[in-house]
């Protein structure tokens, strides 16, 4: 019996992926477990698993004594001897091998019970650490089930979820086909494998198919600075070369679009426009809005904020499909973009120009009243100067009476 249970976990393990030791240790454990049950925590034992040969020993020892308080620690001399033929003095320690068919049939069942579960512990803890260190990076599995919310994939025997809004949504699945997708996260759970989300819509899917695809990327001599996407319709991706030999664009598409190609088709021909980092916010928003042509850009830093003026016929390719391009290029950017016609232009100038108009109109009345004002105190003071001259004259003339 104890060789099929060490033959049964053994390929269980092998099949698992699970380490000799750690199996090893796991049979130990619950073998003591038992020991303990039956010869209470006091009793001492060793238990040898060889997982070569299948075989499982288990040694009791015991004090001879000459008269016995606790039969699981303590034997006498008499039924020492008788048990092993040999003769032993007061204080000898006494080796007993215990069979496992001891136990019962019961007792053995709920080993393989336990010994079931640890090993499905030691499983889950395994797989959890096999994909979080894989967490971000690119897996190939093979479509196991097409469920309306996700899709079941296999991968090294474990189940990995490919949830519907992780999809790219033009893109039909098949039972039995191979994809590849990207690790986007796991989780433990109370019950069952931990869980695996992977995803094909994740921007971080695009930035591994780059590096992938293009060797100075993966070298690090040029880098991805920022990534927009619409998964299976279009993507923006800014890069930057460390080194000024290279041209990051030149070699992302590479000769005749042969680099940028392989990854449009792993894409569902995902429309993918590359352009060139910079600092320069304006410059940036220029070409992240490319092939349209800008006329101006007006840029509110605190607030981020873009506003660009531009022809009526490049409205059509600023705006894009369905509001495309200037929602990439506004995610790129980390500007909200706001796109203003030259004829929109044109109205705040004439408002600014008639604002002017009436402020210079202003200005003037004002100016005018003031001169109005300065007359007007001219003549008084005329007025005062002719009023004084008849108070003297009239002064003058009552002199004269008087006289």
């Amino acid at each position: 019996m104890k060789s099929e249970i060490v033959d049964a976990f053994s390929m269980m393990a092998k099949e698992k992926n699970i380490d000799r030791d750690i199996l090893s240790s796991v049979i130990k454990d619950s073998f003591k477990k038992m020991m303990e049950k039956k010869y209470g925590l006091e009793s001492n034992f060793e238990i040898i698993v060889n997982m070569e040969k299948g075989d499982i020993e288990i040694f009791l020892y015991k004090v001879v004594v000459d008269e016995v308080k606790d039969p699981n620690i303590e034997i006498d001399k008499e039924s020492a001897k008788e048990k092993s033929g040999e003769d032993f003095n007061v204080g000898d320690d006494y080796v007993e091998e215990i069979p496992t068919e001891e136990f019962g049939r019961r007792m053995v069942i709920n080993l393989k019970q336990n010994l079931n579960q640890k090993i499905r512990e030691i499983e889950k803890e395994i797989t959890y650490n096999t994909y979080k260190d894989l967490v971000g990076e690119i897996l190939v599995g093979e479509i196991y089930q097409i469920k309306p919310t996700s899709i079941l994939l296999i991968h090294n025997s474990n189940e990995v979820i490919f949830p519907k809004g992780e999809q790219i949504p033009k893109e039909r699945y098949k039972k039995g086909d191979t994809t590849r997708a990207i690790v986007k996260s796991i989780e433990k759970r109370q019950s069952g494998p931990p869980l695996i989300i992977v995803s094909r819509a994740d921007e971080q899917f695009l930035y591994k198919l780059f590096e992938l695809e293009i060797p100075e990327i993966y070298d690090g001599i040029i880098e991805i600075r920022g990534i927009a996407r619409e998964p299976g319709e279009r993507a923006k991706i800014a890069v930057t070369s460390n080194d000024d030999r290279i041209d990051a664009v030149g070699a992302c598409v590479g000769m005749k679009g042969i680099r940028i190609h392989s990854i449009v088709r792993e894409l569902s021909n995902e429309n993918i426009d590359v352009i060139n980092f910079t600092d320069d916010p304006a410059l940036y928003i220029s070409r992240a809005l490319s092939p349209a042509k800008l006329n101006d850009i007006y840029l509110d830093s605190q607030n981020k904020i873009a506003k660009i003026y531009a022809d009526e016929d490049q409205i059509s390719l600023i705006i894009g499909k369905s509001g495309q391009n200037i929602k990439l290029a506004s995610k790129l950017t980390g500007y909200q973009i706001d796109v203003v016609r030259n004829e929109e232009k044109e109205e705040e100038a004439d408002e600014e120009d008639d604002d002017n108009l009436e402020e210079n109109e202003t200005e003037n009345e004002e100016a005018e009243v003031t001169e109005e004002n300065n007359e007007e105190a001219e003549v008084t003071e005329e007025n005062k100067e002719e009023s004084e001259v008849t108070e003297e004259n009239k002064s003058d003339e009552n002199k004269e009476m008087i006289s």
